[in-house]
């Protein structure tokens, strides 16, 4: 006669029935499902619910034939767990481990403390999970004895094993418990001893040199960049726990507050990383636009700042839901996980989360901690990304307010000028440049100031606005220099810097350059002739008695002057050779006929090239042509 079930019991039993049901539902949606298995466990739960509509209304059974089997199954149960040769787990009737024996512990590669308390299907792969938890409720709602297919998750490696579920009642528990023995599966090796003495040292003194390697290699990726770089830094430590810890790996970041304009901030993912092979292509692309939600472990370690290890997932939707409603978890196969926070002490940037499938058995403690030391070398580089982009955002800024936005429209005359940064961004340079009307007509300066932050900035700013302001009053490019000379002494920074008045004769343009310590002007004839001024003088800033080279040019239709700094000469290749003045003139000789514009860029893209992009100081270039119309 079937058990009389109480109604508080039987809407307990619809509601597993229902979650089973689910399970069942997302075990068919995975990629290689055991579809067998999950049809016999779909019979199963039909067999559940015919004997639970059979109850309703009948009599309760007598109890004293129960208490007398219990009896003897409390005693046969202990024999078995003492003595028996195969592995053994007792479960509560929710499924949960309440006791293992030895043999048990040695399949999992693990204690039999660490496994009690753990939900059985924990122990066992995703694929098989739904299924296993079905004949779970068939075995203690019917008693009869079931046997099903699992893949345990042992510390180094999967083992397949066939599982025999049988029910029990042990006095003094209200409810029945379940047994489970475990047999290997043809061609799998029987449980294995846990490794004791010189085997279980080699072995843990392996995993501790790897765990040391993992970060020792970090370490020199996250710092080799000269210039940190967030976005290369975590997809390289992606890269690395990917292909030394786990099969996916999860970044997700705040984004930086300064730039975002969040200061609370909200964890947004910015690196995903799986195996290989066309699906996750596509998966990874999926899990790439999915941020973490609301009660998921990479939220959950955010907000506590706490690195979390779960070494068997209990809960598939810990990763959250991909847009179908299926669990993160099931799609990417993950039955280990654990997440930590990317924080230098002082701020939490975000979270670093790994999963593994258990091919390679679940995560552990070990890889906890280098994993949250990982972490910590992650922010401690974000936070210098962080603090380099920001003060290069004020040094390009300085940098800017230090050079002319456009430069004056002069009629005659064609004008343009190039300015390149040697290390764009780290600090503002002291090149400066500028062209301006003075009392006598047009002025043009090009300097270099010594040094380069914010001091130089400073020194920088004086002279350029200096010679601008005083050359609205006095003609005379050298009486301008001397008057900006008096005004740097007491700045400790020397100014090297050439200044050339144009005047227009009618037929052509006088050209008066005043040099203090800079590399002379340059002039390029219109067939390509090559004549560089005097130059010499003193730089400003130096001595009271100051007194800077000056020579006087006329310059014909199609005359160009070129004004430069010393970052041209100067620039090296990779054996060191200087650029020089031969192959500047070479260029400019070539260019004689270009656009101003064009002539420029020729000069800039030869620097470049000669120097492999590795520019040691900064570089400023200037230059004007008289134009045919200018003397009309």
């Amino acid at each position: 006669m079937p058990e009389q079930l109480e109604p508080d019991v039987l809407m307990r039993e619809i509601n597993d029935l229902e979650g089973r049901i689910g399970e069942l539902r997302q075990a068919a949606a995975m990629p290689d499902p055991d579809l067998r298995a999950t049809l016999d466990a779909a019979l199963v739960e039909l067999e559940l619910a015919l004997a639970a509509l059979r109850t309703m209304g009948t009599a309760q059974a007598g109890g004293e034939g129960r208490t007398a089997a219990a009896e003897s199954e409390r005693r046969v149960l202990r024999t078995v767990f003492q003595d028996a040769p195969v592995p053994l787990f007792l479960l509560d009737r929710d499924a949960s481990v309440r006791r293992v024996n030895r043999q048990a512990a040695a399949l999992l590669g693990t204690s039999p403390g660490y496994v009690s308390g753990k939900p059985f299907i924990v122990l066992c792969d995703l694929s098989t999970r739904a299924a296993l938890r079905s004949q779970l409720a068939a075995v203690v709602r019917t008693g009869r004895r079931r046997r099903a297919q699992v893949r345990f998750l042992s510390r180094d490696k999967p083992v397949e094993a066939v599982v025999t579920l049988a029910r029990v009642w042990i006095r003094g528990e209200p409810d029945p418990m379940v047994v489970v023995a475990a047999t290997p599966a043809a061609g799998q090796p029987p449980a294995p001893e846990i490794p004791r003495g010189r085997q279980a040292e080699d072995e843990a003194v392996a995993t501790v040199v790897h765990r040391m390697d993992v970060l020792a290699t970090a370490s020199e990726m996250l710092l080799e960049e000269p210039v940190f770089n967030e976005p290369v830094a975590l997809r390289r430590c992606a890269r690395l726990l990917a292909a030394e810890l786990a099969d996916w790996v999860f970044v997700d970041v705040v984004p930086d507050p300064s730039v975002s304009g969040d200061p609370a901030g909200e964890l947004h993912r910015r690196v995903v990383m799986g195996p290989d092979g066309e699906r996750t292509e596509k998966l990874t692309r999926l899990l790439q636009e999915l941020d973490p939600a609301p009660g998921t472990l990479p939220r959950s370690v955010y907000a506590s700042r706490q690195g979390t290890l779960h070494p068997h997932i209990a809960e598939p939707g810990i990763l959250g839901s991909l847009p179908d409603g299926g669990p993160v978890c099931g799609a990417i196969g993950a039955t280990s996980v654990l997440c930590v926070p990317i924080e230098d002490g002082r701020t939490c940037m975000g979270t670093i989360t790994i999963t593994g499938s258990g091919e390679h058995g679940p995560f552990d403690l070990m890889d906890l901690g280098v994993v949250q030391r990982l972490g910590r070398y992650l922010a401690l580089v974000m936070r210098a990304a962080r603090l380099y982009r920001r003060r290069a955002e004020v040094a390009d800024s300085l940098q800017a307010s230090l050079l002319p936005r456009t430069l004056p429209a002069i009629p005659g005359i064609e004008v343009d000028a190039r300015y390149l940064a040697a290390a764009h961004g780290v600090e503002v340079g002291g090149d400066f440049y500028d062209a301006f009307e003075t009392a006598a007509g047009w002025g043009f300066v090009l300097g270099d100031v010594c040094g380069k932050g914010e001091e130089a900035a400073a020194v920088t700013a004086a002279a350029r606005h200096g010679i601008r302001m005083l050359s609205r009053w006095k003609g005379d490019p050298a009486e301008v220099l001397t008057m900006v000379n008096a005004a740097l002494l007491s700045e400790n920074r020397f100014v090297t810097a050439v200044l050339a008045g144009m005047e227009d004769l009618g037929d052509g343009v006088r050209i008066t350059v005043a040099t203090a310590g800079h590399p002379p002007a340059i002039v390029i004839r219109a067939d390509g002739t090559i004549r560089t001024t005097s130059g010499g003088g003193v730089p400003l800033g130096l001595f009271e008695d100051f007194e800077p080279a000056v020579e006087s040019i006329e310059l014909n239709e199609g005359d160009t002057l070129f004004l430069h700094s010393d970052g041209v000469l100067d620039a090296c290749d990779a054996s060191r050779t200087r650029f020089g003045p031969e192959r500047l003139a070479e260029i400019l000789a070539a260019g004689a006929s270009m656009p101003v514009r064009d002539l420029l860029m020729s000069v800039e893209r030869a620097l470049i090239d000669f120097c492999d992009g590795g520019l040691t100081d900064d570089i400023s270039i200037l230059a004007l042509r008289v134009l045919p119309q200018a003397l009309d």
